[in-house]
């Protein structure tokens, strides 16, 4: 086999699940990750569709399922905190019977479990520079060691150093969709038993939820706004753009925003989206958020990831490891599952954050109303057909 060390950065959903199905393909992955481990915590995400095969050929879907979030219930509260209009949790999210919901940070473990012991992780390490050879790629770590691999993958994320590293500055390729989002783990002070409550103003959404296993819980806000400019590592400036988007709402807002400067996970970042002519470049190629992100707004980042890894490693197995083939079949099979998880990101996001109070009192009433429509299962069916239809554009070869 050619082209058999290869060289993961980012030990995410897309990174850990690259590494294992590499491995069953007798290549020899090395994951490197700039955090000292693989993170904890984080937000709850879904695995629909082909990615719930995925994990099936894994061996983990069981195990996923057993750690799943278990929310019950979802309900949406004016400002003095009733509950205005509630149904049951999967509706709410937008999941079927089959859907999968776990925390970010559990499935990182799972994944992580599956391939620690046959595959090379470097923590409290990244990538400093690449540079293609004759006989494959030197790569730099920001430690100062130089390795050769015979390919390299940026699976790093929206921000990903690999594609800025190999393609050029992230503004060719990032789409801001005119939003952001922040999520932080806040004590559970209403008591919530696996329960997501949503507040809604004009241009501004909030939501608590708490999940199964744990006795806390997570503050999530998305909020329309123009580009503003702040350092990703400048925790301090990222909270005062958040706490001023929301200085004006009511309900939980203001406690919820108290707990964010002691908060261990918090995260900020515009609703932005990859797009790329091409995930490939000579011998390094994109997986995941790093080449195709499709934006928290979808719901189908962690799918994407899953997909993505299975079908990259499956195609460049297909080529007895021969990176050009492979990465050019990759491409092929993934380019239309991925631009039709794309196109749900800036649909959803309008219907996630509404613009004014008219729009806001409309979706009160059809959400109010619809537990008793006549029907009422193929509206909700109806509403949820593109997310599912996205969710099942790609026919899984068997590699």
């Amino acid at each position: 086999m050619t082209d058999r060390t290869i060289l993961i950065s980012g030990a995410g959903i897309a990174g850990t699940a690259l590494a294992y199905w590499l491995r069953r393909h007798g290549f020899a992955p090395t994951v490197v990750e700039r955090a000292p481990a693989v993170r904890e915590g984080g937000y709850k995400v879904d695995i629909r569709g082909a990615a719930l095969e995925v994990v099936r050929r894994m061996g983990v879907l069981d195990e996923i399922r057993r750690e799943r979030t278990d929310v019950r219930r979802g309900s949406v509260v004016d400002a003095a905190g009733r509950r205005v209009a509630s149904m049951d949790g999967d509706s709410f999210g937008g999941r079927s019977d089959e859907d999968a919901e776990i925390l970010r940070g559990d499935l990182n473990r799972i994944l992580y479990d599956l391939t620690k012991d046959d595959a090379e992780y470097l923590f409290d390490t990244s990538i400093a520079a690449v540079a293609e050879t004759a006989e494959g790629v030197s790569v730099t770590f920001d430690t100062g060691e130089t390795r050769a691999f015979d390919l390299v993958v940026g699976a790093d994320g929206l921000h990903s150093v690999t594609r800025r590293l190999a393609f050029g500055p992230e503004e060719d390729y990032i789409r801001d969709l005119g939003y952001y989002v922040s999520i932080f783990s806040v004590p559970n002070h209403l008591g919530l038993d696996r329960e997501e409550l949503t507040y809604v103003s004009p241009g501004r959404t909030t939501l608590m939820y708490s999940t199964a296993k744990d006795s806390g819980a997570k503050a999530m806000f998305l909020f329309a706004g123009a580009p503003q400019e702040y350092d990703r590592r400048d925790r301090a400036r990222q909270q005062s753009i958040l706490a001023g988007a929301y200085a004006e709402d009511a309900w939980e807002v203001p406690r919820l925003l108290s707990e964010m400067s002691a908060a261990p996970d918090f995260y900020f970042d515009t609703l932005s989206q990859v797009h790329m002519d091409r995930w490939s470049k000579g011998r390094v190629v994109l997986l995941g958020d790093a080449g195709y992100c499709a934006s928290p707004a979808s719901g189908q980042g962690t799918s994407l990831a899953l997909v993505g890894a299975y079908v990259l490693a499956g195609e460049l197995a297909a080529a007895g490891g021969g990176h050009e083939a492979g990465f050019d079949r990759y491409e092929k099979e993934m380019r239309h599952y991925t631009d039709e998880n794309q196109k749900l990101g800036p649909q959803n996001v309008k219907h996630m954050v509404l613009g004014s109070r008219w729009l806001i009192r409309f979706q009160m009433t059809m959400l109010r109303v619809m537990p008793h429509m006549p029907g009422k299962d193929r509206v909700i069916a109806k509403i949820l057909e593109p997310i599912h239809k996205a969710a099942n554009a790609i026919a899984l070869k068997d590699y």
